[in-house]
């Protein structure tokens, strides 16, 4: 009796159907969150037109009438808000993925070396780690640029360091190449694909025949290849050298102290944090590995590349990306020391044309873009890696 009760009432369907129910739960709650938008949305509206604040995306397409003190392509005052919303951007994602590898590297070595064995190295990391870490980065970015732009030289008195580089008050001048660079970066493609195919060909033969892939190969073609190109570029094309005058520096290339003080912040900021996550991924790692290769007759360096490292990875990526998330959303800091990046640049749009709503949007989007690429990359090594270690 009981058996057929229910089989009456699941073929009776309606609100008492479990599928139902769930499907018609999750259209009611898009219906309200949809009405709550609807809502928000015709108010913003009404209040802007009773305000008589114009509305759209065609002020992109208007001069901006002001200058930026740093970008990475040609800009003037005479280009539209459209172009320094791009100048904004592009500063964001330069900082941001310079960031990313300036702290990658800084915080390997600090996390490898508070495991160190040497009773100086380790105590040492130990306290940079702590120390960083429980300073606001705020605050840390402020005494990088009072160090930067108070401490050095003007530039009439700036020291020559080697290769023909200032470093003074102004920011870091370095000589430049105005030719040839093309063949620099075509050199470095090449070279990022004979690695690429090298790698695969050493994988392949040490899983027939066995033993670690030398690395000297892949650094060879990464580094010999551009190395070369500049040479022979350096050699065949004259440097615009940077000459100090009695008001700034004439000639070659300059990164302003502001791009200067907000990369070493960041970085070291984020190594910081970095140097954990890899410590605490390298020590989730058994020790019977570590002695288990060295049983196998490999050595320090060796075991910690090809046995410990890739199993930490495991453990280390997701963290590790959460850091490099919060480094690129970081950037948006640089507005207290003048670096011209996106939300910057924004601001002084908007007080410019007063669409705060839709500057606001266009830069909502571009860090939800930027957050979403390095999730997917992240995502994608991290896949990578879990398929290499359970192989």
């Amino acid at each position: 009796m009981k058996a057929a009760a229910v089989e009456t009432e699941r073929r009776a369907g309606g609100w008492n159907e479990p599928a139902f129910r769930a499907l018609a739960i999750q259209v009611l709650v898009l219906a309200i969150v949809a009405g709550v938008v609807a809502f928000l949305g015709l108010n913003l509206v009404g209040n802007l037109e009773a305000r008589s604040i114009r509305t759209g995306f065609g002020f992109l397409w208007q001069a901006a009438s002001f200058e930026i003190g740093q970008s990475f392509i040609p800009y003037s005052a005479d280009a539209t808000f459209g172009t320094a919303l791009l100048v904004g951007l592009l500063n964001t994602l330069v900082v941001a993925l310079l960031g990313v590898i300036l702290s990658t590297v800084a915080g390997t070595f600090v996390g490898i070396a508070s495991l160190s064995r040497n009773p100086l190295v380790a105590p040492l990391a130990t306290g940079y780690v702590e120390l960083v870490r429980n300073v606001p980065l705020l605050l840390q970015l402020y005494v990088w640029y009072a160090v930067l732009t108070q401490m050095l030289p003007a530039a009439a008195a700036a020291p020559k360091l080697p290769f023909g580089v200032y470093l003074a008050k102004s920011g870091l001048h370095f000589p430049i190449l105005h030719s040839g660079l093309w063949l620099v970066l075509a050199a470095l493609f090449v070279g990022m694909v004979a690695a690429f195919a090298y790698g695969l060909w050493a994988r392949r033969r040490a899983d027939r025949f066995g033993g670690p892939p030398p690395l000297w190969p892949r650094a060879l073609l990464l580094a010999g290849l551009p190395s070369l190109a500049f040479l022979f570029v350096a050699m065949t094309t004259p440097f615009d050298v940077p000459r100090p005058t009695r008001f700034g520096f004439s000639g070659g290339g300059q990164v302003s102290p502001e791009l200067t003080a907000l990369l070493i912040g960041l970085s070291l900021y984020n190594a910081a944090f970095i140097a954990e996550i890899l410590r605490a991924g390298i020590m989730s790692v058994d020790r019977g590995q570590a002695e288990a290769a060295a049983a196998l007759g490999l050595k320090r360096g060796q075991t910690m590349r090809l046995v410990v490292i890739p199993q930490a990875l495991k453990v280390a990526v997701p963290p590790l990306a959460n850091q490099y998330l919060n480094l690129a959303k970081n950037t948006s800091l640089a507005i207290a020391i003048g670096y011209p990046d996106l939300m910057s640049i924004g601001n002084t749009i908007i007080n410019q044309t007063g669409q705060a709503v839709e500057v606001i949007a266009i830069m909502m989007a571009a860090y939800l873009a930027i957050s979403l690429s390095i999730s997917a990359f992240m995502n994608w090594y991290n896949a990578r890696v879990a398929l290499v270690g359970t192989q």
